[in-house]
């Protein structure tokens, strides 16, 4: 077995785990005697000679696994108490997340000897992949354990894969979103389960709950095989409907269930599955089949309220099948972008030929190439949003590597097309668009490049002077504070108390003398029929021809503007 084989993904993973010997393998382990004692816990690192694989197996001290209370304890409050192994989870759209009470309690009870358990797997053979499995609580502990690991993850090669049988949920819906955000992550969660244990679905009484499975499962009797988490969810509903939690449900034999699983592996086929998500009437038939293994079928459904469960599960797979299918690649999508980034700047250099520049061109909408701009603003608009807000969700580590990657691209792009935002939204009749209406990836992409140039001894936003005729604006939110000085402008005629104004507008002329000085404005400003040169010329009736100011002395003379735009004015 090959480590590549061993760690595939969703549905492909589940199919070749039951047609190998690793489930049975880790049943084995699981069964055996020879574990070390912790508090509440034991557990038996297998490290066979010529094996595949390294096998960690957990076992809870009590045998009542049912008897394990539902309550959470939050992100936020382990922090508080100094636990930070799962921390690293945490994100800016996933600040917090909850975990079940006794299994955290449990893994801090043992996490000394769980370091050691760490450092023995890496020192002996860390090439060697390793399988963490439990059953039951045990289950929950296994898949603590592997979330601990994930920080560690660098490639596809190095993760570990969790399997669990019969095992409790292990914390909410954030936890859930907190793991899916990385697919590698998803992927190293097995578990296995019948339908007649009560276990797994011990937290799911209804909708309401605040438990949320993750990872792959597959339910028997006749391996039935689920990635989606509400799909589950939704079954882990209808079985706890189904099942009088009075009535003492049978005692399940994994072991039986993994020799048959085996036996079956020659016919069941996982993936055909998920290629019935592109033919509704096999998915419905694929979806009835299934839910009838699990005895949900349509009269066991209707008793107990569950007569759409067949519907509302197809439509879930349809989109959960839809949204891997389309999922964001921008290393596939850049190439497109690249063209519509092409057009943009053959757009700003027709502009400002037509002494206007591309952004009062785009504002004013007088000529049919600006309409045609407007479908290149809106899908770059879209690309970049997608980008943002994939980088925010991805897990802290790998969060970070990604903003490094496609910094210079998000940068130029929010550079060239922010402005035509601005543009489009004063146009509407817009008022103090950097409060009231930039959009959050703009922000986030500002942000990024802040936070890299804490990293660095040189300023990413200086530019050489000689280029300076070249260059996109450095702050895309110029033209913002030219329309809001335009707009003050206008407020001075119908104001009795004008200093207010005036303040406000000096304080915008000393803002954009202090971007000439660092070469920081691209010379278009200067255009005739730009809206920069509108204003300065009302401005500057405002505070009459005797005003003297920076700006204003050096506005006042066409010769500085002129060594400006090629980098030769040297300013005092």
């Amino acid at each position: 077995m090959t480590q590549s084989k061993l760690f595939s993904s969703g549905i492909e993973l589940a199919s070749f785990v039951t047609s190998s010997t690793i489930l049975s393998k880790s049943w084995t382990t699981i069964s055996s005697d020879n574990y070390e004692n912790g508090v509440g816990l034991s557990w038996k690192l297998d490290k066979e000679t010529g094996s595949d694989f390294t096998i960690l197996a957990f076992k809870a001290t009590s045998d009542d696994s049912s008897s394990v209370q539902a309550d959470l304890i939050s992100s936020d409050e382990l922090k508080e108490d100094n636990f930070l192994d799962f921390e690293f989870l945490c994100s800016k759209k996933i600040p917090t997340f909850s975990l079940n009470k006794t299994a955290v309690s449990l893994f801090r009870e043992n996490h000394q000897e769980f370091d050691s358990l760490k450092t023995e797997i890496n020192s002996s053979n860390p090439r060697t992949p390793l399988i963490v499995t439990g059953h039951g609580l045990g289950g929950s502990i296994a898949s603590l354990f592997v979330i601990s690991l994930l920080h560690n993850i660098g490639s596809v090669k190095n993760r570990p894969l969790c399997i669990t049988f019969g095992s409790l949920l292990v914390g909410d819906r954030r936890l859930q979103q907190a793991i899916s955000r990385s697919s590698i992550w998803n992927s190293c969660f097995i578990h296995v389960l019948s339908h007649k244990d009560p276990l797994p679905r011990l937290f799911i009484t209804d909708r309401t709950s605040t438990y949320m499975p993750f990872g792959t499962f597959i339910l028997c009797s006749d391996a039935t095989s689920f990635e989606n988490p509400d799909s589950i969810f939704e079954i882990f509903v209808a079985l706890a409907s189904v099942h009088d939690k009075n009535q003492e449900l049978e005692s399940v034999d994994y072991g039986n269930i993994v020799k048959n699983l085996y036996r079956k592996a020659t016919w069941i086929d996982f993936p055909a599955q998920a290629e019935n998500l592109t033919n509704p009437d096999s998915l419905a038939t694929d979806i009835s089949l299934q839910l009838g293994a699990l005895s949900l079928t349509p009269h066991v459904q209707e008793n107990v309220g569950f007569n759409t469960l067949e519907t509302k599960l197809k439509e879930l797979e349809e989109r959960f099948f839809l949204q891997k299918r389309i999922l964001f690649d921008p290393s596939k999508k850049l190439n497109d972008r690249k063209v519509d980034m092409a057009q943009l700047e053959w757009y700003k250099k027709k502009s400002k030929n037509e002494q206007i520049g591309y952004y009062d061109s785009f504002k004013n909408m007088n000529f049919p190439d600006d309409y045609d701009v407007n479908q290149f603003h809106k899908r770059l608009t879209f690309y970049w949003e997608k980008m943002v807000e994939e980088a925010e969700m991805k897990p802290q580590k790998e969060g970070a590597a990604f903003r490094t990657r496609w910094l210079y691209a998000g940068t130029t792009y929010r550079r060239m097309v922010e402005p035509l935002s601005i543009a489009k939204y004063y146009s509407e009749g817009g008022k103090d668009y950097i409060n009231n209406k930039r959009s959050e990836h703009f922000k986030q992409l500002e942000e990024w490049l802040f936070e890299d140039s804490q990293n660095r001894t040189s300023d990413v936003n200086s530019t050489p002077r000689k280029n300076v005729e070249a260059i996109l604006t450095i702050d895309s939110c110029f033209w913002a504070h030219v329309e809001e000085a335009l707009l003050l402008c206008g407020e001075l005629k119908g104001v009795k108390e004008k200093d207010d104004v005036l303040k406000k507008l000096f304080k915008i002329e000393v803002y954009v003398y202090g971007l000439l000085k660092d070469y920081a404005v691209s010379p278009e400003i200067f255009l005739a029929r730009s809206s920069y040169i509108r204003w300065w010329n009302e401005y500057k009736k405002i505070k009459g021809s005797s005003y003297t100011s920076a700006l204003a002395n050096f506005m006042n003379d066409d010769t500085k503007i002129k060594q400006y735009a090629i980098g030769a004015y040297d300013f005092p």
